[in-house]
Order: C-alpha cells, then structure tokens, then sequence
C-alpha cells in the first residue's frame, strides 16, 4: 500500500508566519497568552501549550493585565487593541498580512461614507475583526438568500473573508451588480505582500481547489486532517469527497479505522490551511506501520 502526503496541503504562509512568531517569542520569554485558539487544530494548540503558551478568550482579557498577548493570524477589532493598551498588556500582533490589508481597506470604504458588505460567517474571528473596522455597521451575508439584508439604495463596497469560496462570492458580486447602482469589489494589490487579486479571498485557499480535486482521484483512499473546529477545513473535507467518496475526515490518528483500508492499493493524506506538516507526517507513518492493504472480507 502506497501513502502519500499532498505536497499541496498544509499551512498557508500567513499561518506559517503566525506559529513563528508565537515560538520566538515563547522562547524568549517562557509564556505567553493567546486571544482566541492560535489555530484551528488541537494537536498543533497542545504542542505550543507544551511551550507556554496559554489560550484565553476576550472575557479573559482582565487576567492578562501587565501580560503578553499574541493576536493571531484572524486578526482583532480596534475595541480589542485598545481594551488591551486600557490593561498594560503588551500585544505580539501575528495577524496575517493579508487580513491586516482587508481591515485598512474596509475601514477606508466605511469612513468614505459606503455602505460595507462582508462575504463571510458572522461569528468567524476573522470576520469580527473585519466588521469591527466599520463600528459594528458592517453587513454580514454568507449566501445569495441573505442579500436582503443589504440596503440597496446605497453605494456600497463588497469585500470578503478570505477563506470564503470565490464561485459564491462571484454570484453575490453579480446580483449586487444588477441591484444597486453604485457597488465597488474591494480588491487587493499589495507588493509588499505579494497579494494581487480582484477580490480579497486568499489565493493558497482557493487555489487549493483544483489540486485537492486531482489528489482525491489519484487515490483510493484519502484522509483529510483537520481541527473540526476549521472553517477552510470542513471547506476542502466537501471539496475532496465531492471528487471521492473514500475521504474520511480525522483530527488525530487513534481516529483511523482499520475498515478504511480494506482492499486499497493507494492512500492520500492531506489536510486543511491549518493542518501541520508533521501532523500529516504522522498520519502517514500509522497507517504504513498499523495497516495492511487487503482483500475486502467476502
């Protein structure tokens, strides 16, 4: 039985950035707080718990005082920073680059007087920071059905989680267009970043479409390795059993299932934008040791 992990999978490089920062500065210091899960996936949490670091929510905020606190890559609203400065704490900011330009662009739009509309879920970290930039007036849709909710006698600007899919966002984009008079698509190109789209939806996660597709088919067997707390996860999870009925989605390896294996020539392990290298390493490495391809029981 041949096991393969997707070189296409893993990390995307403003998470790669974010656990960089969190490791230099907990080597530095021995300790350090994280607002809100550093990552969507338990088992890369409790190898940098192991380090020092210690999740806390925003109610928790009051026990940090005169601390350390890391922003993570989803990004915070203002009210965040500034209840933090109220508190002594000392803010390591590692939110993504690319999240930090959406937020100065839906903030230039809101003080310009437009009406901002975001394609994403309301309660991701993610888009809290976004809508935070526009003092809570942000309109939040994550389907065609919800456009009701935006007023369409005002000029507006359309904007986007980063993690959202651009097949949906591009049929909202065209219903707006056909509504309102005065609709603009915030975008982003950005040198310094190396970010050039028409839209702000990150390129490493919807690039991962088509490579996910093909890496389903090659194999007759995938495992998907994610936190199921993970929003791309559960994104790319559909992506892939779209493509392979075989794809079996797990966070750690005393979740794989014997049965899986039945009859299987070859096995793919990929995962989400959170997903750990060594993670799916490890995956591959149980599944060679403790399972063996063979014929389905008659």
């Amino acid at each position: 039985m041949k096991v393969t992990v997707d070189q296409h999978s893993g990390f995307c490089w403003g998470v790669v950035r974010t656990i960089e920062i969190a490791e230099q500065e907990l080597s530095g210091n021995g300790g350090m707080y994280s607002l809100g899960e550093i990552i969507h996936n338990p088992m890369e949490i409790k190898r940098l718990e192991e380090k020092g670091l210690k999740t806390i929510t925003l109610s928790d905020l009051e026990s940090a005082r005169g601390k350390t606190v890391l922003i993570r890559a989803h990004g915070e609203p203002p009210s965040t920073y500034k209840r933090a400065e109220e508190l002594g704490i000392t803010v390591i900011d590692a939110t993504c680059p690319v999240v930090t330009k959406v937020q100065e662009r839906i903030r230039r739009f809101y003080l310009e007087g437009y009406q901002v509309v975001v394609y994403g879920k309301k309660e991701h970290a993610e888009v809290i920071g976004l809508v935070g930039q526009t003092n809570g007036e942000a309109v939040v849709i994550k389907s065609l059905e919800e456009i009701g909710k935006v007023n369409l006698d005002r000029k507006t600007v359309l904007f986007s989680q980063t993690t959202m899919d651009k097949p949906t966002f591009y049929k909202i984009k065209s219903e707006l267009e056909r509504r309102i008079a005065e609709l603009v698509v915030g975008s982003i190109e950005d040198e310094a970043i190396g970010f050039h789209a028409k839209d702000t939806i990150c390129g490493q996660v919807s690039g991962r479409d088509k490579k996910l597709r093909e890496f389903a088919r090659l194999n007759d067997v995938v495992i998907f390795v994610a936190g199921r707390h993970s929003s791309n996860g559960k994104v790319l999870f559909e992506i892939a059993r779209s493509e392979n009925p075989r794809v079996y989605f797990i966070e750690d390896t005393p979740e794989l299932q014997a049965g899986w294996f039945d009859d299987v020539a070859t096995v793919g392990v990929t995962g989400a934008t959170s997903t750990p290298q060594w993670l799916m390493e490890k995956v591959k490495k149980v599944i060679e040791e403790k399972f063996e391809s063979q014929p389905a029981a008659v």
